[in-house]
């Protein structure tokens, strides 16, 4: 607590109730006002919408061990806890998070590979990535600018995937809240 305060003091990190009060799940009562302002629509603060961040237990987690790994390291750069997202979750090295990922003929390639666990390796990790990014967006007020580009290869993938998986019936609406999170990953 006693860094945390020093950090607000010299103006490092912007804190809400939600390290110091130690809540749980997204709450826009607790967020902060321009996580609000940037991102207004329901689907980003409901902790039960699957399509959203944080509805789903990949992305309610992710945001929890955000605030836990934030809370145990406030002065370290959350690039940081990116890396340590990516290389547990994917299992994978951080540099092999990259641009061809977003490869199409590389993701139907795994699709079709009926020993490749896509929910796994391109929902849950990608989610995870996703809503670390954005859970420090609703904690701080910003994203960390080195840290967009991943979060951009989280949210292109993910359009990706979902459009090759045509039978899926909410395809459009994630795709759709996916843009949202597009455009609020430029302006945060």
């Amino acid at each position: 607590m006693v860094i945390i305060q020093k950090l607000q003091k010299e103006k490092k990190y912007t804190f809400t109730g939600y390290m110091e009060g130690e809540k749980y799940g997204i709450d826009i009562d607790k967020a902060h006002e321009r996580a609000k302002a940037l991102i207004p629509e329901e689907f980003f603060w409901s902790c039960i919408d699957e399509l959203g961040p944080f509805g789903s237990d990949e992305g309610d987690t992710a945001l929890a061990e955000f605030r836990r790994w934030r809370k145990e390291n406030p002065a370290t750069p959350t690039l940081e806890c990116l890396i340590w997202t990516i290389t547990g979750v994917g299992e994978m090295e951080f540099s092999e998070y990259n641009r061809q990922l977003v490869d199409r003929e590389k993701i139907l390639s795994q699709l079709q590979d009926k020993d490749f666990d896509d929910q796994q390796y391109i929902y849950t990790l990608d989610i995870s990535v996703i809503s670390t990014g954005f859970g420090q967006l609703v904690d701080e007020g910003s994203i960390d600018p080195v840290n967009k580009e991943i979060i951009q290869i989280a949210i292109d993938r993910q359009i990706i995937w979902t459009e090759l998986l045509p039978d899926w019936a909410h395809g459009k609406e994630y795709i759709g809240n996916l843009m949202v999170l597009n455009r609020a990953l430029k302006e945060a």
